[in-house]
């Protein structure tokens, strides 16, 4: 996951002068956060500490835009296991997100937009004085991220097929939560075959999977107790993956309505990233969040199925379908189809769509670095985050 101080680039310096609001938080978020910060000193020193659950910090340090936190409490002796956690039937090994002898294959990260079209765009934000007008739209859409939760909000990404981008798409949302909220933040990998969710966050190394944890995780247990089994992230995010990168992995449903319901309470945000429909977990994993996103190709036969499983939807309880957000994602620089109008056909049905334009960096496939992702794409993954949020809110 890439440095919060880069998510916004220029925009976010014009807004130093004024800090965004300390949103208030429920009791049990308060709790996580002062859980948290008892150790930013650790994570300041090492980004990506070691896999033992003794040694997990997650603490989110303040920075030009934070609110002052209160005094860090000293930092706790590390819980003992559980019952179940010693009783588990394995500790699986660390294995490497990426093979070594496939890493050294990777070419520099691109910019997302091309270096002319960068001057272009910042010439006209001049001559036009959009600037101001860009600082005040990112300042309310980061309001709308950051409002308080009562219990923790789940929101499920998912796809009509394979490279539609869902797995892009819940590694942006996760990182605009990250970066905008206060309290910790979980990204859920349900997509046991192969999922790309770890090379995507910058994850190096995997260890404990969500089947895994759903065999330890128990009521009782604390928030550093359960942070010692997940990858630490940077910005306060954590990230429970769904393999370890082989294949045959499963999960079933069980399984993850276990993992899901004993972590709901220690994270203001859950984003989890599903399998394609209509495998069983990503039915369960739509139907229990409050929120979904339908991550979609702009191209034609992409369009066609999306509205086919629109109109579907409009046959399932209301809640459904209006808590439900497409992310039409550009996968070229010049789409084949009216991408306008696609979208407002895709809204005829109720549902909320938003455009993901085509990005280099993205579409490289790599590590997620926001300092890379040209202006037009943040700008539209904060509004697609803040969207998802605000209607994660309204179902309780």
């Amino acid at each position: 996951m890439p440095n919060a101080d880069n998510w916004q680039g220029d925009v976010l310096r014009d807004l130093r002068g004024t800090p965004p609001p300390q949103p208030a938080q429920s009791h049990s978020a308060a709790q996580s956060q002062s859980a948290a910060q008892g150790h930013g000193a650790a994570r300041e020193q090492q980004q990506f500490p070691q896999e033992q659950p003794q040694e997990r910090t997650g603490a989110r340090m303040p920075g030009p835009n934070s609110p002052a936190s209160p005094a860090a409490p000293p930092a706790p002796s590390p819980a003992a296991p559980s019952a179940r956690a010693r009783q588990h039937p394995r500790s699986p090994d660390s294995r490497p997100v990426i093979d070594g002898a496939l890493s050294g294959t990777a070419r520099r990260p691109r910019q997302g937009e091309p270096a002319a079209a960068r001057v272009t765009r910042a010439v006209r934000r001049i001559v036009s004085s959009s600037a101001a007008r860009e600082v005040a739209e990112i300042t309310r859409t980061a309001e709308r991220i950051q409002q308080p939760v009562t219990t923790g909000r789940q929101i499920a990404v998912t796809s009509i097929r394979g490279g539609a981008g869902k797995t892009t798409v819940a590694a942006l949302l996760g990182t605009a939560y990250a970066h905008y909220r206060q309290d910790p933040v979980l990204l859920v990998e349900a997509d046991p075959a192969l999922g790309s969710l770890p090379l995507r966050l910058g994850a190096e190394t995997l260890r404990w999977t969500t089947a895994d944890l759903a065999d330890i995780a128990e009521p009782q247990m604390s928030l550093l107790d359960i942070t010692g089994y997940l990858v630490q992230l940077p910005d306060n995010a954590w990230l429970l993956p769904g393999s370890q990168g082989r294949i045959g992995a499963m999960l079933d449903t069980a399984a993850y309505e276990r993992v899901m319901v004993a972590l709901r309470r220690y994270f203001g945000v859950t984003v989890v990233d599903c399998e394609t429909l209509p495998a069983e977990v990503a039915r369960v994993a739509l139907s229990a969040a409050q929120a979904r996103v339908l991550a979609a190709p702009a191209t034609l036969d992409g369009i066609t199925s999306t509205y086919a499983v629109l109109q579907w939807m409009q046959g399932l309880p209301r809640h459904m379908i209006a808590g439900t957000v497409v992310a039409l994602t550009s996968t070229t620089p010049r789409p084949g189809i009216d991408v306008e109008a696609a979208a407002e056909k895709l809204r005829s049905t109720g549902a909320t769509v938003h455009v993901l334009p085509h990005d280099r960096h993205l579409a490289a496939g790599g590590a997620l670095r926001t300092e890379l992702l040209a202006r037009p794409t943040r700008l539209a993954a904060t509004r697609l985050a803040a969207e998802a949020f605000q209607l994660s809110q309204k179902r309780r």
